[in-house]
């Protein structure tokens, strides 16, 4: 955790002015708040700051664990990056294109939903077929494993679409989406210790350390954001974790901001073409409660307060 810190806080010293050269500056959308417009030039994919930290800081540690640990199998901490640079890849095109072509929305929906469900359905398949997990999952509260035998590949793609997705959407305002999935790095950093998952403790770890040396830049006002880059990083590493733990139903309950990020957007939209109403006065709802009048640092404070809240009642879940 300590030298992913140190290696992401060094990268993001270099990086940002490098970023600031090339003009790599994020186009402030139509139809986000006005006051967002002041951040328009504001440097994007950040997200290689955290990414960075933890290659460099995983690959370093496998390197020394097969000295120490010759016996332990690590070799799915390096599926688990590759599902989450998999991701991070889909978000990179997506930014290239918003940034060096200049077209603002990126990769078209369709577009963007087929390359992630390819990543998706792969990463699956390989999880199970490496061996690395089986399909079983474990039920929240009920306390039980369930085999899922095939209806374990349908539904682990779609809770890795959702959940990618799902974060793409937090990433909304400066600090946000990397404080809440720090939080919810802690909540796996914790179960793996306890539950003797080395392989997640790890990853786990290094993925604090990066998310916390980018807060450096990324907490308001922010000097440079993830873009989709470093939020489908994210969330492939989430949902990498939650896989490899056979806990992908609890990241419903320590990933609700996620959750709710989500399901604000579908409300709105769907309300609004039966009734031509809004139900919120913006989605997704961290830009409604913005509209309310609440400043970015309380709206990510509350989030986080939230997150830590939904993290405990997971622990015991």
């Amino acid at each position: 955790m300590g030298i992913s810190f140190i290696i992401a806080s060094v990268c993001g010293v270099f990086l940002i002015p490098f970023l600031h050269r090339l003009k790599f500056g994020q186009e402030i959308r139509e139809e986000g708040p006005k006051w967002h417009k002041k951040k328009s030039g504001t440097p994007t994919m950040g997200g290689f700051i955290f990414i960075a930290a933890m290659i460099l800081t995983l690959i370093g540690g496998k390197i020394v664990l097969n000295f120490v640990c010759p016996d332990e199998n690590f070799d799915g901490l390096f599926l688990m990056l590759g599902m989450a640079a998999a991701f991070g890849a889909v978000g990179f095109l997506d930014d290239y294109i918003k940034v060096i072509l200049k077209r603002n929305l990126g990769l078209t929906a369709i577009q963007k939903f087929s390359l992630q469900t390819i990543v998706s359905v792969v990463f699956t398949v390989w999880f199970v077929a490496s061996g690395t997990v089986s399909t079983e999952i474990i039920i929240p509260f009920a306390k039980i494993t369930v085999d899922f035998g095939y209806v374990y590949f349908p539904f682990t793609v779609i809770v890795m679409l959702a959940t990618v997705n799902s974060v793409n959407l937090t990433d909304g305002l400066d600090g946000l989406a990397a404080s809440v999935t720090l939080v919810v790095a802690f909540f796996y950093l914790i179960t793996s210790s306890i539950g003797g998952s080395g392989t997640v403790t790890l990853f786990a770890a290094a993925l604090i350390g990066g998310l916390a040396g980018f807060l450096i830049f990324n907490r308001y006002p922010a000097k440079v954001f993830m873009g989709d880059t470093g939020s489908l990083f994210l969330g492939g590493a989430v949902c990498a974790m939650a896989i490899y733990m056979k806990r992908p139903i609890t990241l419903i309950i320590v990933g609700f901001v996620y959750v709710m990020e989500s399901l604000s957007v579908i409300i709105q939209v769907t309300h609004f073409k039966r009734t031509g109403k809004r139900i919120f006065k913006m989605s997704p709802i961290h830009h409604h409660f913005e509209m309310c009048g609440w400043g970015e640092s309380k709206i990510v404070s509350v989030f986080v307060i939230a997150t830590m809240v939904l993290c405990i009642i997971g622990f015991y879940a």
